[in-house]
Parts: structure tokens; sequence; C-alpha cells
């Protein structure tokens, strides 16, 4: 079985783990590729690469021998495929994509790329085919179904888990461009704060929720893909949603107004702190920033960190 992975996927991939261990896993994409369409029992045939894709996973497009078509995600072990598994099961199609039968309550294969076998939503469809104001409020309306109680004995870390790993890269940003110094330290003291007492509630969240994975579903009009699941407050899940279209926003004259309004506005239409949303909002848009700057991903860096300055 032979295919080209999205560019968008090897780029991140080298980032993430390194050209030498990224490309060891997409050289074994085909074959891992065929062991996971072999494990679902099934006469599947591959139809195509969906694209542009993820950052952290492959996703083939399959039809099984009956005519069902379906999406068979693969994505290496570091982006942890059987928290998602766990998370989707939870959540148990609502408002998120569903695990597809055969094998959707089966732990992951070994050695099979952390499959996924999902039911097939519309790809070229999101919430960022809408106009802004629609589709933060469909956005809304979908994060709303997801925020449950998490399952007993899961395995997700917190919000001050995984935000603790943050730390150092982004004081290495600041020690290695000092401009970034006084943004770096109002995000981590921001932080600092949220996290110093007790997590005013604790959720299955997300943890990467935004416009982009949103997709058009034929069960429902919009359902929920590619959660990096976790377990905290609903204020660390919406602020990723703030900076959506942070693009239009800097090319916009009031764009630094729009950007306070949404924490506003979204903080009120999901009866969330307005200052914990700023907060969170803050630290991601920071830790975000000096991420890509650090990858060489200097113009998406500088446009995310200027988004920060404004808040």
């Amino acid at each position: 079985m032979g295919f080209e992975p999205p560019q968008r996927l090897v780029r991140a991939l080298g980032e993430s783990y390194g050209d030498t261990a990224a490309g060891d896993w997409l050289a074994r994409l085909p074959a891992l590729a065929g062991e996971a369409l072999a494990r679902t029992g099934q006469d599947m045939s591959v139809e195509r690469v969906a694209a542009p894709g993820g950052r952290s996973s492959l996703v083939l497009l399959v039809r099984g021998g009956d005519g069902t078509p379906a999406a068979l995600k693969i994505a290496p072990s570091g982006a942890a495929p059987e928290l998602e598994r766990a998370a989707l099961a939870h959540w148990n199609g609502w408002g998120a994509v569903q695990l597809t039968a055969p094998g959707a309550d089966a732990p992951p294969v070994p050695d099979a790329g952390g499959a996924l076998l999902l039911e097939r939503l519309h790809p070229e469809v999101s919430l960022r085919s809408l106009p802004e104001a629609k589709a933060l409020l469909e956005a809304a309306g979908t994060v709303r179904r997801l925020w449950v109680d998490p399952p007993a004995g899961h395995a997700f870390e917190t919000v001050a888990e995984r935000t603790a790993l943050r730390l150092g890269p982004m004081r290495a940003a600041a020690e290695a461009d000092p401009a970034l110094e006084p943004l770096v330290s109002a995000a981590l003291a921001a932080r600092a704060e949220l996290v110093g007492g007790p997590s005013p509630e604790v959720l299955l969240l997300h943890g990467n929720f935004r416009q982009s994975k949103v997709l058009a579903g034929e069960r429902a009009p919009w359902l929920t893909v590619g959660p990096e699941p976790l377990v905290g407050e609903r204020a660390y899940d919406l602020a990723r949603l703030v900076r959506d279209r942070v693009e239009d926003l800097i090319a916009s004259p009031g764009g630094a107004m729009t950007a306070r309004r949404r924490v506003k506005k979204l903080a009120d239409a999901l009866d969330v702190d307005r200052e914990r949303l700023h907060g969170w909002t803050l630290f991601r848009a920071v830790e975000s920033g000096t991420r890509a700057v650090a990858a060489g991903r200097g113009q998406e860096g500088e446009v995310t960190l200027e988004f920060a300055s404004w808040l």
C-alpha cells in the first residue's frame, strides 16, 4: 500500500520527534495502515489520504466492503492515541466523532501505529467555513457537550501537569530573546495563580479545541475531532478558541478590542469566569507563540505573541 503523507504532517512530526524518528515512523506508515485495516476484520479499501490533514496523525478515508464510509486515523505513540480512544469512548458520540465497530471498545493494537477507526465526517467542511459570529456560536454549543465528568480510574493528565511541561521552554525562549521576557513573565504569573489553589472543576476536556477541530457530520451538524484529552477547568479548554482566526484579528484595525471582547463574550455565553479565561488565554497564546518561534515558524509565532500582547 503506497501513499504520500501530507507535507504538513511531515513537518510537524519532524518538529515534535526529530527528523530521524519521524522519518522512521513515516516509512512504516504503509505497513501500519495495512495492519490496521486487516485487524478491522472487514474488507476495507482506501479511497484517499485526508489532506491537508492534521499535525500529529495520518487520516485515511476508507470504505468497508458493504460500502460504509469510515476514517482510519494512525498516530505515533507520542500522540497518545490510547488516551484519544478513551476520551472518544467516554463521549460515545456526544459532541464528538464516534469510534466505529468492530473494535470500538478494544485497546489499541500493539505495533499498529495507534490506529483508530472512526465514523466518516466531512474533513473539508469545518467551522472555519462559516462566518465568524456563526462559527463561534456553533463552537460554543459543541464544546459545551464535551465537558462531562471523566471516567472512573482514568489516565488523563491534569491541566496543571500538562502546563508544567511547558514552563522550561517558555523560560528558555525569554532567555534567548529578552524582548519576550515581560510577556513570558506575565503568562507564567497567570498560570501560577490559576493552578495555585484547587481546580474549580475537574471535567474531561478536549485539550486542543478550536474551529478547525469541528467538522460537519451526518448524524449531527457538527462534531469534534482530534482531542488531546486532559482533565480540569473549562476555562483552559476555551482559551484556544479565543484566538481562532488570529490572522484576521491581526489584520483588523480593531483587532485588540475584538480579542478582549471575545473573552467576555465566550465567558458569558458558557458561564465561565472571565478572569480565569483571560489568564489561560494569555498563557496558552504565549506558550504557543514561543513554541512556534523555537520551531522556526517565525511568522506564526510573531502573530500569536502579538495577539497575547493585546490581552
